[in-house]
């Protein structure tokens, strides 16, 4: 389905912010909402940063896009919705690269929900990417 599609699908008003956001997710993924505001003004120069925020975070709650939040991190989106798939994220360089799980749904059955009705659980794994372990050869971080 495109996205002007799933805009409406979603109840949403199909508007050039918006679709540019999405040109953005497509052509870069996992990037901060300021690169996004960077990528989208060079198109539409009067829009705003708030508009950009604005509208990621309908898109978020619409479930269009994702964001996710590492720690010691700004938040990141993506295109990449609706599947189990979590992010690899390199201690030395920040790379950040999707990986998919092997299980359906991993973490969803809490010892104790304390009743929630848990729908997602987030996982980020940490390391070093295969350039920065060659590069750090004896180094420590």
């Amino acid at each position: 389905m495109d996205f002007r599609t799933q805009l409406k699908s979603s109840n949403l008003s199909v508007t050039p912010v918006r679709l540019a956001i999405h040109e953005s997710l497509v052509q870069k993924s996992h990037i901060e909402a300021s690169q996004i505001f960077q990528i989208v003004q060079e198109k539409i120069q009067t829009t705003s940063i708030q508009a950009i925020y604005k509208n990621l975070n309908i898109l978020v709650k619409h479930g269009l896009i994702r964001e996710i939040k590492p720690k010691g991190m700004a938040s990141l989106y993506e295109m990449r919705v609706g599947d189990n798939h979590h992010h690899l994220i390199c201690r030395a360089c920040d790379t950040i690269l999707d990986t998919d799980c092997l299980d359906t749904a991993p973490c969803l059955t809490s010892t104790n929900p304390r009743g929630f009705v848990i729908d997602e659980a987030e996982i980020i794994f940490w390391g070093l990417c295969p350039k920065c372990q060659s590069s750090n050869k004896g180094d420590s971080l």
